[in-house]
């Protein structure tokens, strides 16, 4: 049959074995029926990749040899199938899924229920698999026949599109949540004072509105965050290229943060030489302020917050801000950069904290070119070190 393994080399032996057996003296019979399942047992099994010969289909001459040559650095995941059998797998693919893939049954390779019912369609198609390669992974697996015996399967990863849309859902939802407390708030206040007038106290009046002032004030605080965060997300890939005297904009950032009330916990120890970075005036600014501002906040009132700038290796500059506060848990120490994350949301929300000041810092930073790290220890204080590129001399 046309395309069909023929097995010359084993029948060849089988002969020669044949005949050796009669010459032996074997009866003829039982001869014949060992050739028999001998040489039935060649079609029966499924030949391996190497035995698949060249087809011609639409006047197109194909052989797994010159497909592999021609899928094997394609940016797709890429299988060959004779009927089910997997006789190529490009270099994306048996990453993937695995080099031992080659010459499995495709159905036991990719062992996914999803998967396994495409494979089995006679129209081919296209299908979302979930859960493929891991189990947050997200796959786009296509089928598409060639003809009765061989198909094509494409496999398209599609996990971080899922991952980002996943971020962009939480991050809406989050976002809402934070907004609408305020509002519901500040709502709430003046719809008792409109509905009972006079009948409120002076006093409630006044605390009403300092309320309403304060949540009204927090709202500005987060929207400005938001809008900072956008921006700052957006020019990510734009690297600055104006030079400016780190030194002078940390102290300068850092007194501004402490104000008047605060300034005397500020304890800056900078360089005697100017050290030269590359950046956004504006936002290394925030940087600084957002940093300065959370070691204020959550360090202990009666102790100073260290800030300092000195030239570390590599060619890096390396901002230091230290407080003395009570320190945080090592598992929240990777996810402090999280939007909306808080180790203590109802301490955050008293001192005015938005939970988007270290997520602008660390997309501050990665604008930059930079590197963000974190350490604590419980009792002791927290140290947020920042690492920029220096210019070049």
């Amino acid at each position: 049959m046309e395309g069909r393994f023929v097995p010359s080399a084993g029948l060849f032996l089988a002969a020669i074995t044949g005949v050796a057996l009669l010459a032996s003296g074997v009866d003829v019979w039982l001869v014949l029926a060992m050739l028999a399942v001998w040489a039935a047992s060649f079609w029966i099994a499924v030949p391996p990749p190497a035995a698949v010969t060249e087809k011609t289909i639409d006047g197109m001459t194909i052989s797994p040899a010159g497909m592999r040559d021609l899928i094997e650095h394609s940016g797709l995941a890429i299988l060959l199938l004779d009927e089910n059998r997997i006789i190529v797998a490009n270099a994306q693919a048996r990453e993937a899924i695995g080099k031992h893939v080659v010459g499995q049954d495709a159905r036991v390779a990719l062992r996914h229920p999803a998967a396994i019912d495409l494979l089995s369609r006679q129209e081919g198609g296209s299908a979302s698999i979930q859960g493929l390669t891991g189990p947050r992974s997200n796959w786009q697996m296509t089928l598409q026949r060639i003809d009765e015996r061989y198909c094509l399967v494409e496999l398209i990863n599609r996990t971080s599109e899922a991952d980002v849309s996943r971020a962009h859902t939480d991050f809406v939802a989050n976002a809402s949540h934070e907004l609408r407390t305020p509002l519901a708030s500040i709502i709430g206040y003046m719809e008792t004072l409109k509905e009972e007038g006079d009948a409120v106290p002076p006093e409630k009046v006044k605390a009403f509105y300092a309320t309403v002032l304060r949540e009204a004030r927090r709202l500005q605080a987060l929207v400005e965050d938001l809008m900072s965060l956008s921006r700052a997300e957006a020019e990510k890939h734009d690297f600055p290229s104006t030079e400016l005297d780190f030194n002078q904009l940390v102290s300068q950032a850092a007194r501004d943060s402490a104000g008047f009330e605060q300034l005397e916990r500020i304890k800056l120890k900078m360089p005697k030489k100017s050290v030269l970075v590359r950046g956004d005036h504006s936002q290394l600014e925030q940087l600084v302020r957002n940093l300065v501002d959370n070691a204020l906040k959550y360090g202990q009132s009666d102790t100073p917050v260290t800030v300092r700038v000195r030239k570390g290796e590599r060619a890096m500059a390396v901002l230091e801000i230290t407080d003395r506060g009570e320190g945080i848990d090592a598992e929240h120490l990777p996810h402090l950069t999280r939007r909306f994350y808080r180790t203590d949301p109802g301490r955050s929300r008293a001192v005015g904290g938005t939970g988007l000041g270290l997520a602008i810092v660390k997309h501050i930073v990665e604008r930059h070119r930079g590197r963000l790290d974190i350490t604590s220890e419980k009792g002791a204080g927290t140290t947020v070190t920042v690492r920029l590129p220096t210019v070049s001399s």
